[in-house]
């Protein structure tokens, strides 16, 4: 069953996330994962999630979801996300 990382993020120091944004796809495809929703503004159509940039990236299980955020290689990138942007993220699994 396909799974999703659904990620909400404000960028507060886009000169410093700028390796993240260059090298984090590698990694993405390096585990079978592909953007569905790469970097956009949201519309708020309900309800008070105010989010600012959005991405989604499909997995093709659950499993390869979490051996990309488990994958030792991109731990420093995680940092670069975590030091420049305020981010929340979700692991969900699709429909059957």
């Amino acid at each position: 069953m396909k799974a999703y990382l659904v990620l909400d993020l404000a960028i507060h120091d886009f000169p410093g996330f700028r390796p993240y944004i260059a090298a984090i796809p590698a990694f993405i495809a390096r585990h079978g994962g592909r953007y569905i929703v790469q970097g956009v503004e949201a519309t708020v159509m309900e309800g008070d999630w105010k989010p600012e940039r959005m991405v989604v990236i499909e997995f093709p299980s659950r499993e390869a979801a979490e051996a990309f955020l488990s994958d030792p290689d991109c731990q420093s990138l995680f940092r670069i996300r975590h030091e420049t942007t305020t981010s929340r993220l979700v692991l969900v699994d699709g429909c059957t």
